[in-house]
């Protein structure tokens, strides 16, 4: 599909260094919903779909090969915290998960120094939530 028809293809024109980008890349629907798969270029090195299940990923592959900016396709098991398999192209991604430089994958993907800062930034930030308790009790009223 044209690459304005994905869902996503505001999020990634805001954030990918390369504007031009995401208008060259396509958008891949599954079960109804379209979604951009950014092509390789400029300062993005490779790209990747996630997919539920081997036969998606085969579909997805088959789609994209032979389009410009998809070189050296590829599927494998998501080594992400997502689950299920992955659509690759381009070259072969740093680390991902679970100790991953978040600022040289960014720049793996191609994303704008600004994009990377502001995702760091809220990474960084640790949100701690103390334990619940496991009493059906109140902490003020002893059980009976």
């Amino acid at each position: 599909m044209p690459p304005r028809e994905a869902y996503d293809f505001e999020y990634y024109a805001q954030r990918i260094a390369e504007p031009e980008l995401p208008e060259g890349s396509w958008a891949v629907r599954m079960m109804r919903m379209p979604l951009l798969a950014v092509r390789v270029g400029g300062t993005r090195r490779g790209g990747y779909h996630p997919v539920p299940c081997p036969c998606f990923a085969l579909a997805v592959r088959d789609v994209l090969q032979g389009r410009p900016g998809y070189p050296h396709l590829r599927m494998r098991w998501s080594m992400g915290p997502e689950e299920g398999y992955v659509v690759e192209w381009g070259e072969r991604p740093p680390m991902l998960w679970p100790d991953a430089d978040d600022a040289a994958v960014g720049r793996f993907y191609g994303y704008s120094e600004a994009a990377i800062d502001q995702y760091t930034a809220c990474r960084s930030q640790v949100v701690t939530v103390p334990p619940a308790s496991c009493s059906v009790f109140s902490p003020q009223q002893p059980p009976i």
